[in-house]
């Protein structure tokens, strides 16, 4: 029993002697060395740009107030349809002092001369209609107490207009009315009842009561790197896609390239503005962003390769062509346009060709 205990020892151990041998044997050779093949096939290859930007209405309108005052009464809100002439607010009017003090004055002084005019004017028709006066001079008397009646109904609409925003008039118009210049939809309203407003003048822009938009006619608006802008022309479609819209795309078309560039971040670009075709009923808020595919350059069933089968030496490119089992060739090749995978081949390969591809990593080269 003894005996055969030892037998079994002993074959054991020459099991595991031969097998670290086999398996140091195995490790010391070197890894078989192996490639992706990849084949040359006919393909379309684009270039494109994504371009980062927001859409915005093409028109959008600040509506400001024609005098000085103080909101009374807002009559829109945010997010309300507004057309060409309706009222958005009205003001109360604060007048300027110099400015009342002086149409008072102006007032006074034409209901002096039209007093003056009229007791003028009465005087001369009693002698006309005695025949005591020529038709000439009672010509001229009346022009003149017409001209004063004219004067002081003009001083008393300037006092009016200084003082309330309003002539009695022209109630219709009034100044104290803030109405939309177009029709669209409000976007915002940065003012409250009480707030002090003022209007535009060469000193200052004025307070913007209300900003109005056409929601239906919107912009791609966004920067392109100067590198790439030369690509570009009118009419060049765009593919839109927006964030905050899941699954929402839309097509437009490029209507204009700035001719001149703006630094961003230390690069040169250039602002470009495309008409987006709404369809669909998406709401579609003015200040979205948005981001806009292009295709730069497009070249319709070349024949190509993955980029990754390319050796580059110097200004030269290079492909491994295979020529038989585990057989390869060393060739020059002229390339054209890449999308970033895969890259055109203008001469060296056909189709049909397969070419050695990046080397396969095993487990045990890890």
């Amino acid at each position: 029993m003894k005996k055969v205990s030892k037998y079994i020892l002993t074959a054991v151990l020459a099991i595991l002697f031969i097998g670290t041998f086999v398996f140091l044997y195995k490790k010391s050779r070197p890894a078989e060395i192996r490639y992706q093949e990849l084949e040359v096939a006919l393909a379309d290859i684009e270039r494109t740009t994504v371009i980062t930007g927001k859409i915005v209405p093409r028109n959008e309108v600040n509506v400001k107030p024609q005098i000085n005052g103080i909101i009374a009464e807002l009559y829109k809100e945010a997010g309300q349809q507004v057309k060409e002439g309706e009222v958005i607010a009205k003001l109360r009017v604060i007048p300027d002092m110099n400015s009342l003090s002086s149409a008072q004055s102006r007032v006074r002084l034409s209901e002096i001369n039209l007093k003056q005019a009229r007791t003028n004017y009465e005087r001369e028709k009693a002698l006309y209609d005695k025949k005591l006066v020529s038709d000439e001079e009672y010509d001229q008397v009346l022009q003149a107490y017409n001209q004063a009646q004219e004067e002081a109904a003009a001083a008393k609409e300037s006092l009016e207009v200084i003082r309330d925003g309003v002539s009695s008039s022209n109630k219709t118009g009034s100044s104290t009315l803030i109405r939309s210049t177009i029709t669209g939809l409000i976007l915002d309203i940065p003012v409250k009842v009480g707030n002090s407003v003022i209007q535009a003048n060469t000193m200052n822009d004025g307070t913007t009561v209300a900003t109005v938009a056409n929601m239906n006619d919107l912009i791609f608006d966004g920067n392109i790197d100067e590198t790439e802008v030369g690509a570009l022309s009118e009419g060049t479609p765009m593919h839109i896609r927006i964030g905050a819209l899941q699954g929402f795309d839309t097509e437009a078309a490029l209507e204009y390239i700035s001719p001149k560039a703006v630094e961003n971040n230390g690069a040169n670009q250039f602002e470009i503005k495309a008409a987006v075709k709404v369809t669909g009923d998406h709401k579609i808020r003015s200040g979205y962003s948005a981001n806009a595919e292009i295709v730069l350059e497009r070249a319709e069933q070349v024949l190509s390769v993955p980029e990754s089968a390319l050796e580059f030496d110097g200004d030269d490119t290079f492909v491994y062509r295979k020529t038989g089992a585990d057989k390869y060739e060393r060739l020059q090749v002229g390339t054209g346009l890449s999308d970033g995978v895969n890259i055109e081949i203008k001469s060296g390969l056909s189709e049909g060709d397969v070419v050695r591809g990046p080397r396969i990593i095993n487990d045990e080269d890890k």
